[in-house]
């Protein structure tokens, strides 16, 4: 059961209007999680529980904070540049194909940023949404310029659009989920950008 209510909040937490949250909820209501931990499990570091125990983050955030993870920054590639500016993120993939629980359909997990760091722009085949928790963070969609979110605001990114996230005084947790082509074989990672 250890996993069952956080994938059951999660469901909850993809409630918007474009078809990949749905995608995501169908994923989540019918995915069948070991009932007990089989893996290490690390602990968020202060920055991520500070902003999680705040007054408008997503009610999930306490369901995630008493559920054991494999936080680890994400391994979407081994360029050498992406893995070092992955040193601040934590993240875990609860539904893919590198999944707590194995899905061919989508990537879904969690993934966060610590204050004062940036990931830089990237792209990928896959659809993604993700959907901020707690904390702020600024998103860089394609040729625009970064956009302060929240908790419960979304960063939408089409198929092969260019995004970028950076942090300033505050990290940032979000669920995020990938639909489509999910595979990491065509991911790009191109760096901090320069404006």
């Amino acid at each position: 059961m250890y996993l069952q209510p956080l994938f059951g909040a999660l469901a909850n937490v993809f409630d918007g209007s474009e078809a990949i949250e749905s995608h995501a909820r169908e994923a989540l209501l019918t995915a069948t999680p070991r009932t007990e931990n089989h893996y290490d499990t690390n602990v968020l570091s202060k920055p991520f529980l500070d902003v999680m125990s705040e007054a408008n983050a997503h009610p999930v955030c306490k369901i995630i904070a008493q559920t054991p993870l494999q936080w680890a920054p994400p391994q979407t590639s081994n360029d050498a540049q992406y893995v070092a500016h992955s040193l601040p993120k934590v993240h875990v993939e609860l539904l893919g194909p590198n999944g707590l629980v194995k899905s061919n359909s989508v990537r879904l997990g969690l993934y966060g940023i610590l204050p004062n760091s940036e990931y830089g722009i990237r792209t990928h085949p896959a659809e993604e949404v993700f959907v901020m928790l707690a904390g702020q963070a600024y998103w860089k969609r394609d040729k625009a310029p970064y956009v302060i979110h929240g908790s419960g605001e979304r960063s939408y990114h089409p198929s092969m659009m260019a995004h970028a996230t950076r942090t300033t005084e505050k990290a940032f947790l979000s669920a995020y989920v990938w639909y489509g082509d999910i595979s990491t074989e065509n991911y790009v990672y191109d760096g901090i950008p320069s404006n």
